[in-house]
Parts: C-alpha cells; structure tokens; sequence
C-alpha cells in the first residue's frame, strides 16, 4: 500500500536549507492501522503530505497504492488523492455554505459519479448523521463537523485513510467517539489507516506505531510500549 525509499524533504528558509525529512525507509501493508507520534516539527505532518501527494519529496521514491506519485504531474496528483485516499485534517474544512449532505457528495460531485447525493446519504448515515444532512457546518458542533469530514473522506471508498490529529480540535469525550467511529468504519472497509498524533494514547489503538523525531522514523517496540523504548525502522 505505501512504499517510501530514502524520502527526504528539504525546505528553503532566510537561514538557508532545512532538512524536515532525512532519508525515511517505510512499508506498510493493504489493510494496516499504522499510527506516527512525536512531537511538534518533528515532521509527522509534512510525510502525512508526501504521502497524500500533496507534498513532493526532494529526494527518494513514493509509491502509494501502486502508483509512484513523482511520475505523475500536478493534475495528476490531484485525480490520485481525489480516487484513491481520504485525508482527515485536525481542521474540518467543510465548506460553509454547503450543507453537510452537500459537503459529503462534493468529492463524488467532482469526479462525475452517478448518484452522489444518494452515496453521500449513505456515508452520513454510517457516521451516524442522518438528522443533520441538511444542515450547514455553522449549524453543526465540532465532534459533528468531524463525522461529516470523516464521511466525506470515505465516500469514495478510498483504499487508504491519512487522519492528520483528527481529534486535536475536539474535547476528549468528543474526541474518543470520534476516534472510536474512524477504526470502526475502517475495520467495516479494510482500509489501511495512517494515522499522526502528539498522544501516545491514541498511537497506541494502531497495532504498529512509529516514532518522528527531527525527521526520521523509529519502530515503537510494542513488548515494551509502556517503557518508551524504541528500535530503527526496518520496514515490514
């Protein structure tokens, strides 16, 4: 499902280069729950973003549900994430004046699917929201504004789930129901979920963690999880 070999990134700044990614080895199986910890700048996010396509790698290969993501263009990166992954941001980023059943169908509304209002109906039921399909995010709280992004997410049974701290911007009740509904729904579909978190507790629902630190990856032994030990990454 995703296959990186000596990913690195490297950003310009008025100090000069910066090395966000230093050369990342990864490879993670059709259906695996994998999730990466570590804290703020560690660069958890930006190899969410590589691996979304919405981010080019500077140095090494990409291939993401068998497709190397540096052949393709600009347009093309843009029909992969649209037909083969959902991402999940901590922001919601539905649109305000579209209602939630509206915000659902958008991705199948752009691809040309045939009844897309009805699947998008479907998917707010799976997250359980059928109520509220008609109403407008303003109208709607967080924990609910996250179901309506989780289902836009999925709506096009995508094969992977990149969830970028899902929960940071919901309290911990909230955030739990959540994040219970995510592996749920992705356990129904066998999606493979990729999964960034600053909280161990919620790394530790995936059965493979990873640890970033300043921009490499370590394997979290889970024998001795509770201890915080790690080992360098060999991928699976």
């Amino acid at each position: 499902m995703i296959e990186l070999s000596g990913v690195e990134l490297r950003l310009s700044s008025p100090a000069g280069p910066v090395d966000i990614l230093r050369g990342i080895d990864l490879t993670i199986a059709p259906g695996d729950a994998v999730s990466v910890v570590g804290p703020s700048g560690s660069g958890k996010s930006s190899l969410l973003s590589i691996i979304g396509g919405i981010e080019r790698a500077t140095a090494g290969r990409v291939v993401v549900a068998g497709q190397d993501l540096g052949a393709l263009d600009e347009d093309g990166l843009a029909v992969f994430r649209r037909d083969r992954i959902g991402i999940l941001f901590q922001a919601f980023h539905l649109i305000p004046t579209m209602s939630a059943l509206d915000n659902v169908a958008l991705p199948l509304d752009l691809a040309g699917v045939g009844e897309a209002r009805d699947r998008a109906a479907a998917a707010l039921a799976e997250v359980g929201l059928s109520a509220r399909a008609s109403h407008y995010p303003g109208q709607l709280s967080g924990g609910e504004q996250q179901r309506v992004a989780l289902a836009r997410a999925l709506v096009a049974a995508p094969r992977l789930l990149l969830a970028d701290e899902p929960t940071g911007n919901l309290d911990a009740d909230t955030g739990r129901d959540v994040l219970d509904l995510i592996f749920q729904l992705r356990e129904r579909r066998g999606t493979t979920l990729f999964l960034i978190t600053h909280d161990p507790a919620v790394a530790r629902r995936c059965p493979r963690r990873l640890q970033m630190s300043r921009g490499r990856l370590a394997e979290v032994d889970a024998s001795r999880d509770g201890e915080g030990a790690r080992s360098e990454l060999v991928p699976a």
